[in-house]
């Protein structure tokens, strides 16, 4: 996965703006006195709220705390969060007693300049959880501005995370720019050598981990529970110990392939058993290959601690991402004490990667030794691991206009079987690519498509919508609908769909406004025929269809839009406009925007070509200065060409 800068903070113009953050105050309390009891958390917010405060913006805080399961529960509820926020920040925070209702409408329309609201726990609402566009949309009516600062959650596409991104302008806060600066740096550009330590229980919770730092990393340290699925794969008796038998062979492979790539994987060598799960358990020190039956390994052993210690010594960049054994107890904590210590030590870049190593590491006393400790466990392990994460992915470019390649695969893999395919195709091709890349399937296919997907860098597109919710329209597919499955795009005014049904430039405008009000980024379509471009009458042409369908659309609305030119003589028939003609029309649709709005936002508005785009044409039209990428038909239906055109 390659890392695409985004917007943060500074980024935005937030004076007199009204701007909802996402903050993780997902804070420990007290279960007597419902006090907080660490407010690391909320600290870590503080530099993007300060910013935004300071440049009189209008700042509303959103958050989850716990996981209430039946609606508003007074322990669960975000009073405690206000109460030392407010003192942090040394001046007082307004609190709504609900998310979106009477409470939290009338005190954020009322908020002054560098004044701070926080809302009620998002999670006392379903909708939140299940990405609700209609909840993120009502939520998006607060404010003029989105901001994500919780990292904790970014792996999470819920509506105050992934949603509300498809409704606003939106940009990262600090501590989020802080953990992708600092992650994706380890990650694309270690410093050499780079040692990875994974620990935990389970190897099924670290498999996608592993297979993404076997490409990256120069040595694999194995430790705590997981270790012992390697053992049985080698062969040894793991007595009692924690172990997936039902991933036996996959550790097999996982040591064929890092030996296969010159990674060194390193497993413990001996280990402290004990004769129970228990603090007070007794317990000796044996070989790997020798635990007995009724013993279990809680520890790594001294020779073990030797090895991974030196091997760490020698690193430049570590990640270390689980504890070596059962550190939660005194007697079986010498492992992870040991390992923290040689990450101290180490003159390298050295992470944590939340979670428990994150705990183990601040409760032995080497928080402040380390470079970076992560604020995000289930989010920094799908990081590691080379997942798009939905929290991050939705917001806007750094560098607008990225290349933008979307297939139409019209009437063609409409079978869930023939587009999980054909995506499963695709996905290794693309990995590396820098390109937003989008696949337009038939709507039979849609959910296969999202599975197939999932926290990749492949965006599913909807073919068409109607432009109502419901009603009797037989046939006919609902925005809402595509929303709710989690679909992005949706190609709209295509020039077939206008040839064969008679679509208009008002259907489309009436079909784009309804897109965006659920939160789906419309493709929008323009183009002419043969006999429109001969006679001279592209321009009127091409002009009249982009007024027709930007009516009435404002301009906080265009990040959310992408306009493809496609020339109807174009399409189908093998010709392909050459790169000057493209260009010029593309030029000129640019033109139009500025016309309509003004040439910031012509300069930041995505504009793809479309006509017969193949691998070998995609390079010479994707460099031209107003054609940001292709709206690609046949081409989209073989995964290895339209991977080059993703990578042109």
């Amino acid at each position: 996965m390659v890392m695409v800068p985004k917007k943060n903070v500074e980024d935005l113009a937030v004076s007199g703006k009204k701007v909802i953050v996402r903050v993780d105050f997902n804070v420990p309390l007290d279960k007597k006195t419902g006090e907080i009891t660490d407010d690391k958390r909320i600290k870590g917010a503080l530099p993007t709220i300060k910013y935004l405060v300071e440049n009189n913006a209008k700042v509303i805080l959103v958050s989850h705390l716990g996981r209430p399961k039946n609606g508003p529960e007074a322990a669960f509820s975000m009073k405690p969060a206000v109460v030392r926020l407010s003192e942090l920040l040394g001046r007082p925070v307004v609190f709504a007693a609900d998310v979106i209702g009477e409470d939290a409408v009338a005190k954020a329309a009322a908020l002054k300049d560098g004044e701070v609201l926080m809302l009620e726990n998002v999670r006392f609402h379903k909708e939140e959880t299940k990405n609700d566009p209609a909840f993120a949309a009502k939520l998006a009516d607060l404010a003029d501005l989105y901001v994500n600062d919780a990292f904790g959650t970014a792996h999470r596409a819920h509506a105050s995370t992934a949603g509300l991104a498809n409704f606003l302008p939106s940009a990262s806060g600090y501590l989020i720019q802080k953990e992708l600066d600092v992650m994706g740096k380890a990650l694309s550009e270690p410093a050499r050598p780079f040692v990875a330590i994974l620990g935990g229980a389970k190897v099924s919770d670290k498999i996608g981990v592993i297979e993404n730092l076997l490409d990256k990393a120069d040595a694999i340290i194995i430790g705590g529970g997981m270790a012992y699925t390697f053992d049985a794969a080698k062969g040894f008796n793991v007595g009692s110990s924690i172990c997936e038998t039902d991933k036996i062979d996959l550790a097999k492979e996982l040591m064929a392939k890092a030996e296969a790539k010159g990674v060194k994987l390193l497993l413990p060598v001996d280990n402290v058993v004990a004769d129970a799960f228990a603090a007070d358990a007794n317990s000796k020190i044996v070989p790997c290959d020798c635990i007995e039956d009724g013993w279990m390994g809680l520890d790594i052993g001294p020779k073990t601690i030797e090895i991974f210690s030196e091997t760490i010594s020698t690193a430049k960049t570590i990640i270390w991402n689980g504890p070596a054994g059962v550190f939660e107890f005194e007697k079986f904590a010498t492992g992870t004490r040991a390992v923290a210590k040689a990450v101290a030590d180490a003159d390298a870049i050295s992470i944590i990667g939340g979670g428990d190593s994150a705990a183990a590491i601040e409760i032995l006393g080497f928080a402040d030794q380390v470079t970076h400790i992560s604020t995000g466990g289930g989010a920094s392990l799908e990081f590691i691991e080379g997942k798009v994460l939905p929290g991050i992915d939705g917001l806007e470019d750094k560098v607008p206009c990225r290349t933008f390649a979307a297939g139409n695969w019209k009437m063609n893999c409409g079978t869930p079987a023939e587009a999980t395919k054909l995506i499963d195709e695709l996905k290794p091709l693309v990995k590396e690519a820098t390109s937003k890349i989008a696949v337009g399937v038939p709507f039979l296919a849609i959910p296969a498509a999202l599975e197939a997907t999932a926290y990749t860098n492949i965006k599913v597109a909807a073919q068409n919508c109607h432009f109502n919710e419901k009603g009797a329209y037989t046939g006919e597919i609902s925005p809402v609908w595509l929303a709710k499955m989690g679909v992005t795009y949706v190609i709209l005014g295509h020039s077939e769909r206008r040839e064969y049904f008679a679509e208009t430039d008002e259907t489309v405008n009436k079909k784009v406004k309804a897109a965006l009000a659920v939160g789906l980024k419309p493709i929008v379509c323009c183009g002419e025929s043969l006999d429109q471009r001969e006679s001279g009458q592209t321009f009127d042409w091409v002009k009249g269809q982009i007024v027709g369908a930007f009516a009435d659309i404002p301009e906080s609305k265009l990040c959310q839009i992408t306009i493809a030119y496609e020339p109807i003589w174009a399409i189908g028939t093998g010709k392909v406009a050459s790169d000057e003609q493209a260009e010029e029309v593309c030029a000129f649709i640019r033109g139009v925007i500025a016309g309509l709005y003004n040439q910031a936002a012509a300069d930041a508005i995505t504009i793809q070509y479309g006509g017969s785009v193949g691998a070998a044409t995609a390079k010479g039209l994707f460099t031209q200065a107003n054609i940001n990428g292709g709206l690609v038909g046949g081409a989209s239906l073989k995964a290895e060409d339209f991977s080059k055109i993703c990578l042109a």
